[in-house]
């Protein structure tokens, strides 16, 4: 009976080099994590404004989304493990240059939005290849469990870096958070350099413009995946209040940094506990529905959260919205996975991931900028109303997707390239 809840060791205890991976992200995402939270609480701190909050994810947004392209185009025709170790070592340098800023009497501003916007395109830069290199390293058998293991890192990041950032935010200040970080990305070039090569796929597309192009192109026509990205973009855009966080933490709760720390880690345990537990989830056929119920509880949940004034209901609102967040992030995950030819993987997982950390920039804004306009409660309230309103609107908008079985992918033969790294899935298996 445990076996078929709890999530599948097999990932960790076969390959060598997935151990490898999640040893390394796991010990980094716990230090960005931090940062996540300090640079919202600096930003507040200093301003006093939700939009501004909002703003600065904004100011990310762009960087982001074009490291992702250009990531996903270089990751299809070059060596991801290299790509890794480069973009370590970048981001260990943009954390160290926020704790610099934090250190200087009068901390800049504009070089907290300069310095974040370069973070996000690097980050960006590095999520694809991070990404696209698990079905090599894992199999088709494992990938459901792999791609929950890699959800445990990052939600388990999601729970300690904020509770702990609150607390050093409260006891050392901001400066400590930022170096903090900025070590932590040794251990992901520890841990990268001990891995294995992963040489580009035959036949993959030289980077630049037309690669990336070639990439969005391949989305034309292919239902399954444009539902996969337009859910998420739905949940996060209307659903994802973090910006509003530290308001709600330090006036609505009258709480000080350890309770906006809070705030920010209660998705994450639900999360975490929902990772955890997804042995059951890899026996779901209907996939497409299954996102669209979670996308769904995740809007009641945070509607629930816009009325809370009590901490304990709070944290356990925010903990539920988590908890269906990862199991859609699985199946999402999964269903581009195992519909994607293997010339297309890191283009396609680039836009996958540019939507994934780009929704929620979008949402950071629209909630700070309605939160301004017509208060906290409104801004949460409304947004997670939104979130159903919007997940029930793609049931009959995509149809296709909300049809999507895992059946119908396992029911397709693969063809399988001797020279290849992995399997490459044959076109057209997301539509016909």
């Amino acid at each position: 009976m445990a076996r078929r809840i709890l999530v599948d060791p097999a990932p960790l205890v076969e390959s060598r080099d997935f151990r490898l991976l999640f040893i390394g992200q796991l010990i980094s995402t716990v230090g960005a994590q931090l940062t996540v939270v300090a640079i919202p609480f600096q930003i507040y701190a200093e301003t006093h404004s939700s939009f501004q909050v909002g703003a600065i994810s904004i100011v990310q947004l762009v960087p982001l989304v074009i490291g992702s392209l250009v990531g996903g185009s270089v990751g299809d025709a070059a060596d991801r493990r290299l790509l890794l170790l480069v973009s370590s070592v970048a981001l260990a340098l943009s954390s160290g240059a926020l704790a610099l800023n934090a250190m200087a009497a009068h901390p800049a501003l504009w070089a907290l939005y300069a310095i974040s916007a370069v973070a996000a395109g690097l980050t960006g830069f590095a999520n694809p290849a991070r990404n696209s290199i698990v079905p090599h390293l894992v199999g088709h058998d494992n990938l459901v469990a792999a791609l929950s293991f890699l959800q445990v890192l990052y939600q388990v990041g999601s729970v300690a870096g904020p509770a702990v950032a609150g607390v050093l935010i409260g006891h050392t200040g901001v400066a400590w958070v930022y170096g903090i970080d900025a070590i932590t990305y040794l251990a992901v070039m520890l841990t990268t350099a001990m891995m294995r090569p992963i040489p580009p796929a035959p036949g993959a597309a030289r980077p630049g413009l037309r690669s990336v192009v070639d990439g969005i192109r391949f989305l034309r026509g292919r239902q399954v995946m444009q539902g996969a990205y337009l859910i998420d973009i739905n949940a996060m855009v209307f659903g994802m209040p973090r910006a509003l966080f530290p308001a709600i933490g330090l006036t609505v709760l009258h709480g000080g940094p350890s309770v906006v720390g809070y705030l920010f880690a209660a998705p994450g345990i639900g999360a975490l506990l929902g990772a955890l537990t997804t042995g059951w989830v890899n026996a779901i056929d209907r996939r497409g529905r299954a996102v669209i119920v979670a996308v769904i509880i995740w809007g009641i949940a945070i509607t629930g959260f816009g009325f809370s004034r009590v901490l304990w209901l709070t944290m356990v609102l925010l903990a539920v919205a988590g908890w269906a967040d990862v199991i859609s992030a699985v199946l999402r995950n999964t269903i581009l996975q195992t519909t994607v030819s293997e010339q297309f993987r890191s283009r396609i997982i680039a836009i996958q991931l540019a939507v994934v950390q780009g929704g929620p920039r979008v949402g950071d804004l629209e909630s700070g900028g309605v939160a301004s306009l017509a208060g906290t409660q409104f801004s949460v309230v409304s947004g997670g109303i939104a979130c159903v309103i919007g997940a029930v609107v793609m049931t009959f908008a995509m149809p296709m997707f909300a049809r999507h079985r895992a059946s119908d992918v396992a029911g397709h033969a693969t063809r399988v390239d001797p020279m290849a790294v992995g399997p490459i899935a044959q076109d057209g298996l997301a539509e016909p």
